[in-house]
């Protein structure tokens, strides 16, 4: 009976009720949204590199050495020695190793020297591999892969040319060397769609004329006389090692920790992973609390629209008092109406997510490499949507209390 009555009700101000229950569901739905894209961003932040087992660099920070050697953010403290490099890869713990030279730029896009074999071993999202939208990956001494965001920013296509800056801001140019793009990648929402990958050889070519980072002056070796050389590196930046067997991972580590010829570092991109997401991982508290503040205000409209509603409810509380219905008859009749309205526009929000994310899905993957997954809702988002029900009907308790408090003469009398 009660129940009918509250639908009666709510039906009888539909506009009102309605849009407070819209007012709830949008803010459902962000605060939602924000823990997709926070979950999501966290998955894609922890996928950035998927399958390695360690990554060694010169001896710095775990944090530095990921930054530099993942994200292109920053510059090592020092190379490592490709004897090094050779001796790491004999080791019987290894089963693959990929070299990693930085230090070169284009147009403020970083720019890498590795082997082919990166474009085999590297993976992102939980083992997904490197993929050539067009083109394909270096097969001349000269020819450059770039990522997405390169080819997208500054309108490449297979075939256009590329001169490589010495350093990340500088104005000298490998102007007699110049690159041909060979190949472009899918986007990955790595920082590899910010790279221009190039093979070590290239790197080294590039620099046979210059000594202690500046062009020796009056040479200039031709190409036809550089791809004779023997273009071994001297020095690379970094290093990702795969193991034969994941209990070898830490005995390695600590071998290459121990390193008797120089001092190198060896971490695990997992574990600096997360001490990096421990660093910049407060904006999602932000963005947690601002939705949190949105879904309150809602709430607190919802509160107001029934405190607005009394005035015009006196007459209706007073005649169900009169037929005899008990003073908590009346406040749990509000009660359940704002528990209702809470309900409805829980689920709507709900609705209104699971929508946004079959739209949104592949453009945001597309536009920015974060892949929010579309699943059953969590149990976490579903406490979350508990607790909105339950808030709701704390907050119709101020009301409802009124209410409960009217007289039977109050409300029938008549105002002038």
């Amino acid at each position: 009976m009660i129940l009918r009555l509250a639908f009666a009700s709510l039906a009888a101000r539909a506009l009102t009720v309605g849009m407070t229950i819209l007012a709830i569901a949008l803010s459902v739905a962000l605060f939602l949204g924000v823990e997709k894209v926070r979950t999501g961003a966290k998955a894609s932040f922890a996928d950035t590199i998927s399958g390695t087992d360690l990554i060694v660099g010169a001896r710095s920070g775990s944090v530095q050495l990921l930054l530099y050697s993942v994200f292109r953010i920053g510059n090592a403290t020092n190379n490592m020695t490709w004897d090094s490099y050779k001796d790491l890869a004999a080791q019987p713990e290894v089963d693959w190793i990929v070299p990693i030279s930085l230090g070169d730029s284009h147009r403020q896009f970083r720019v890498m020297g590795t082997t082919t074999a990166f474009f085999e071993r590297y993976k992102y999202r939980s083992g997904q591999p490197l993929a050539v939208s067009d083109g394909a990956v270096m097969d001349d001494l000269f020819d450059a892969v770039i990522g997405a965001d390169v080819a997208a920013t500054l309108g490449y296509e297979i075939g256009a040319p590329i001169v490589v800056a010495h350093g990340l801001a500088s104005f000298t140019e490998h102007k007699d060397q110049p690159f041909r793009v060979s190949g472009i990648l899918e986007k990955t929402g790595t920082p590899v769609d910010r790279t221009v990958i190039v093979s070590l050889e290239a790197i080294e070519a590039i620099h046979v004329d210059w000594r202690n980072g500046a062009q020796i002056p009056g040479q200039s070796t031709p190409a036809d006389v550089i791809r004779q050389m023997q273009l071994e590196p001297q020095a690379i930046t970094a290093a990702l090692i795969g193991t034969q067997s994941r209990l070898q991972v830490f005995s390695l580590q600590r071998a290459i920790n121990e390193y008797p010829q120089e001092p190198l570092l060896a971490i695990l991109p997992g574990v600096a992973l997360q001490e990096l997401w421990q660093i910049v991982g407060i904006a999602e508290t932000a963005l947690i609390g601002v939705s949190g503040m949105v879904v309150v205000t809602a709430l607190i409209g919802m509160m107001a629209t029934i405190f607005s509603s009394l005035n015009e409810r006196r007459r209706e509380m007073a005649i169900f008092r009169a037929m005899g219905a008990r003073p908590r008859v009346v406040l749990g009749l509000l009660v359940l109406e704002a528990v209702l309205m809470a309900i409805i526009g829980a689920a709507l929000g709900l609705a209104l997510l699971y929508a946004g994310l079959f739209i949104g899905q592949p453009l945001i993957d597309s536009a920015f490499g974060l892949w929010l997954p579309i699943e059953p809702p969590s149990m976490r988002e579903l406490w979350v949507l508990l607790g909105v029900v339950a808030a709701g009907a704390i907050v119709s308790m101020v009301p409802a209390y009124r209410a409960y408090r009217m007289s039977l003469a109050d409300g029938m009398m008549v105002r002038n």
